[in-house]
């Protein structure tokens, strides 16, 4: 990772304090994304982190589908889309789990990646942890080889990479620490 391309990063993620609700202090990336160097630097970082031998990179609603999808587009493998209840047509596998601020479910078809592929996990932030534990959760149903977790921001304060070696994660990459 470059330090220049970690600190433009860091420099255009904002912090919204009592967003969603009062005591949570929301990380805004759309400075990042309205951001074409910006941008552009933290796919480059996330495909730079990237194990070899990839078949799939898994994305999160909402934001998560922003990075991943470049992301799979860069290596060459394909995308698949984590989504709340309602919005995959197929079969899904689902989980619900605790967030900062309330309670999800998040889902994926149950044919989206054959068994004994090699995923990645990108997502926008790790907070609690719950959102990227619950999707490793709906990954370990397909019977997948979960390579890494990688993440823009890291909010090191709440924990979450305790709760993703909890769930047996321990391949994760984050750029920025805030």
């Amino acid at each position: 990772m470059t330090a220049s391309n970690a600190d433009l990063i860091a420099g255009l993620i904002r912090s919204v304090p009592d967003f969603p609700k009062p005591g949570v202090d929301f990380k805004d990336i759309t400075p990042l994304l309205g951001s074409p160097n910006g941008f552009s630097a933290a796919i480059e970082e996330l495909v730079r982190a990237a194990p070899e031998d990839l078949d799939v990179v898994v994305g999160i609603e909402a934001r998560g589908f922003v990075f991943a999808a470049p992301v799979a587009l860069a290596l060459g493998v394909g995308f698949v889309p984590v989504r709340k209840p309602g919005k995959l047509p197929c079969e899904v596998f689902s989980k619900s789990f605790d967030l900062e601020y309330g309670r999800e479910t998040l889902t994926i078809h149950q044919d989206a990646i054959p068994s004994g592929s090699r995923v990645m996990i990108v997502d926008d932030i790790l907070a609690t942890g719950g959102t990227l534990a619950a999707t490793a959760g709906l990954l370990g149903q397909l019977g997948v080889e979960l390579a890494q977790v990688s993440v823009l921001m890291e909010l090191e304060a709440l924990g979450g990479r305790r709760v993703l070696q909890d769930a047996g994660i321990d391949h994760f990459h984050a750029i920025v620490k805030g």
